[in-house]
């Protein structure tokens, strides 16, 4: 695992964002795994402007989203299909039928998973996965548990996922509590992983992912024996990796 602990937000979405471009420049064709929530916006903010400065192109590229909230319809503004949308593919050249993102309305959810996962091994999966990580060291929705989950599946949220995501809606009430989440599987296949986390409160996540035990109690922790895996922190939230002895780049 290369490790990139950055001054802050900013320079670590800059990196983040430089790991994308560099691998849409040479495969333009690539499949990208995409994440959402508030780790990533700054990586997507610097994909679209270099987009728009015609520094790179999505026009090539397919990708396939982790996870997506049950119940929610694509146009509510706390959907992930409305997020991808507001944040990248709206102001990028991506195609709108390359991008994929789970179905929170599907009326078969089994069935929708396991199209989910048959779609992504027909791409002979994802060419860069980005993740981010809870504050419980959940990887896309795979929340804390006895056992990785394999395959893309409905998940029951934890309380302090459900408590981490209230600030987007009107009440904590409003909180979806179930989600679907691509699977470790599809995660694990991928040929490249793009970790990024900031802030303080993820520090305790990323020392467990990078020098914990690998267990399902804490999900990013599987990340340990993928072969490719880029981490890109801030310093609050590498704040206890160097004291661990793990190696940082630059």
């Amino acid at each position: 695992m290369r490790i990139y602990c950055e001054k802050d937000y900013d320079a670590m979405s800059r990196r983040a964002a430089a790991v994308i471009a560099s691998e849409i420049i040479h495969r333009p064709d690539c499949v990208l795994g995409l994440a959402t929530g508030s780790s990533p916006e700054g990586t997507y903010r610097y994909l679209v402007e270099w987009t728009k400065q015609n520094l790179l192109s999505f026009r090539q590229v397919r990708s396939v989203n982790l996870d997506e909230y049950k119940g929610l319809e694509p146009t509510h503004d706390q959907s992930y299909r409305y997020f991808m949308q507001s944040h990248l593919f709206d102001h990028v050249d991506i195609l709108p039928e390359n991008t994929r993102v789970p179905d929170g309305l599907t009326a078969d959810p089994a069935a929708h998973c396991a199209g989910y996962d048959a779609y992504i091994r027909s791409l002979g999966y994802v060419d860069l996965q980005l993740l981010g990580i809870g504050r419980n060291g959940h990887i896309g929705f795979n929340e804390p548990g006895d056992c990785f989950v394999k395959e893309t599946h409905v998940v029951d949220l934890a309380e302090s996922t459900i408590d981490a995501n209230a600030r987007f809606f009107a009440t904590r009430d409003d909180v979806p509590k179930q989600a679907i989440s691509m699977g470790i599987g599809a995660i694990m296949g991928a040929k490249k992983v793009l970790l990024v986390a900031s802030g303080a409160e993820k520090a305790d996540a990323i020392l467990g992912t990078v020098c914990g035990p690998i267990s399902p109690r804490c999900p990013g922790s599987i990340l340990q024996l993928h072969p490719n895996v880029v981490l890109v922190c801030d310093e609050a939230a590498g704040s206890k990796l160097k004291a661990a002895g793990a190696a940082v780049c630059g």
